[in-house]
């Protein structure tokens, strides 16, 4: 018995040591540690929120299937509702015929070519694309419900690529209602129908992927491009053909697809409905396109230039040139400008500013907000016609053969004047005569004699008669300054900004790639 006591009490002393020993050591161990702490500067550690936190999470995980029902049946009662107004336009082209769109899309053969209109009247006008029926011997249509007709062109317009032909004796055709192309926005559904590949009737669906695009396939002089860009499916055959919202309102008319193969790879785009109805109306009622014009040249803004003007917000369409009694210069409008707003319609980009001022007809009246030297300005401006006196110079620069530029006398006929050619560029250049600092109000610069039409500076914009007085900041005092400074600027993939000083002594900046200068 007391053995059996000795034991017990032998191992309660030994835990209860052994937890004094354990407790001893935790003390110490938090003592050295605290002594540490207060030796180690304290480090401040800055909570940094991932995310938003103020936007309401769906409680939705998995699509609604009676929603998906109701998309469904909009999808349905949109294309029902349309289909009777897209046509199939077949046509035949006359020998030796063609031109900037003969593409591996839309062509049949030698002779031949296919596409799609969309009826815009109960009278049998029928609107399209310019080079679907672009040297057109004979225009066959056929409507949804198999019946054909023989079709003539009402008028084109190249710089839209839009037309309008005309069926005669049709009875029971239906017009397409007309939707407001300044409401569509990027993300909202839209069916493309048209005639792909012969296959009539055909309706495909997908989002509108951008507005305002420009990508340079109209070949005209003054070609208009804001197009909606959408991935809905467009093919061959498909040009011509209706963009719809799912209310089945026309938003826009198919016009090209963005493509290496020559199908569909995910990008077409639409020429909005507002423009098409406003170029319409004018082919129907004249035969011709009844546009208006301010009268300048026009450049992008980006961050150095709207650094370089003061400008807060990178956006407007700056004004490179200002035709000398145009509806811009007689209003007051200055080259260095950029315009904001037209009619209280923001623009930023060139062709946002082409396509609102192509919406509006010859004397109309329209309101600029401008930039101009750290303010922002309203300036009133009665826009012009290409009958307009003051335009027929203008007009007769775009329409000359590509040629180069004889040098202007002045140039050819000063004393000791030594004209350095840049074929690269297109441009003649020499040193700076001394009168000419005075002339235009520049200490140093290099005098530009002429610039070659259709070369790499007439396509920016660059004027004859100026001085260009520096590169990307850099002065340039001499040709040889010019000379390096493209060989600098080639080496890297941005365009060089270049500032034109004009004999009012405003400086004009003009964008030039010189990248894949050899």
């Amino acid at each position: 018995m007391s053995s059996n006591v000795s034991r017990r009490l032998f191992w309660s002393i030994t835990v209860l040591a052994f937890a004094l020993i354990t407790l001893l050591g935790v003390v110490v161990a938090r003592m050295l540690l605290l002594d540490s702490d207060q030796r180690r500067p304290a480090v401040m550690v800055e909570r940094i929120q991932l995310g938003r936190s103020d936007v309401p999470v769906s409680s939705a995980t998995a699509p609604d299937v009676a929603n998906a029902e109701q998309l469904s049946a909009l999808f349905k009662l949109a294309a029902g509702r349309v289909r009777e107004s897209v046509v199939y336009i077949q046509v035949d082209i006359d020998e030796g015929a063609g031109g900037v769109w003969d593409r591996p899309f839309f062509n049949d053969g030698p002779r031949q070519s296919v596409g799609s209109g969309v009826v815009v009247s109960e009278a049998g006008y029928i609107v399209t694309n310019s080079h679907v029926v672009s040297g057109a011997s004979r225009i066959s249509v056929t409507l949804a419900d198999k019946r054909q007709f023989e079709a003539t062109v009402v008028g084109t317009d190249p710089s839209t690529d839009l037309a309008i032909i005309r069926i005669d004796d049709a009875e029971d055709v239906q017009a397409i209602p007309l939707g407001d192309s300044d409401d569509v926005e990027v993300g909202q559904w839209v069916l493309a129908i048209g005639n792909p590949f012969r296959l009539t009737s055909t309706v495909t669906a997908g989002i509108v992927s951008a507005i305002g695009r420009q990508v340079n396939i109209i070949g005209d002089s003054f070609g208009i491009e804001d197009f909606i860009q959408t991935d809905a499916a467009i093919n061959p055959g498909n040009s011509g053909g209706a963009l719809v919202d799912l209310n089945g309102h026309l938003v826009g008319i198919n016009t090209a697809i963005a493509t290496e193969s020559g199908s569909y790879e995910g990008y077409g785009f639409a020429v909005p409905v507002n423009l098409v109805s406003r170029v319409a109306a004018d082919l129907i009622a004249y035969g011709e396109v009844q546009r208006a014009y301010l009268g300048v040249r026009i450049g992008r803004v980006d961050a150095r230039l709207a650094s370089r003007v003061g400008l807060e917000d990178i956006g407007g369409v700056y004004l490179n040139e200002v035709w000398r009694g145009g509806a811009a210069d007689r209003s007051g409008l200055r080259i260095g400008d950029i315009v904001l707003k037209v009619d209280g319609d923001a623009v930023n980009a060139p062709n946002q500013l082409q396509s609102l001022i192509a919406r509006r007809r010859p004397g109309d009246s329209v309101v600029l907000e401008v930039w101009r030297r750290g303010s922002v300005q309203s300036v009133d401006v009665v826009l012009m016609g290409r009958e307009d006196p003051a335009a027929e110079t203008w007009f007769a620069e775009f329409s000359e053969p590509e040629q180069i530029l004889e040098l202007p006398e002045e140039a050819a006929e000063a004393p000791g004047a030594d004209i350095i050619h840049l074929d690269e560029l297109g441009l003649g250049v020499r040193e700076m005569e001394e009168d000419e600092h005075h002339q235009f109000s520049a200490e140093s610069g290099i005098y530009i004699a002429y610039v070659e039409k259709d070369s790499r500076a007439a396509r920016a914009g660059v004027p004859r008669d100026g001085i260009l007085r520096s590169i990307d900041d850099a002065k340039v005092t001499s040709v040889e300054d010019l000379i390096d400074a493209i060989a600098l600027s080639s080496a890297g993939d941005e365009p060089a900004l270049l500032e034109v000083v004009r004999r009012n002594g405003i400086s004009g900046f003009y964008e030039v790639r010189f990248s894949d200068i050899p």
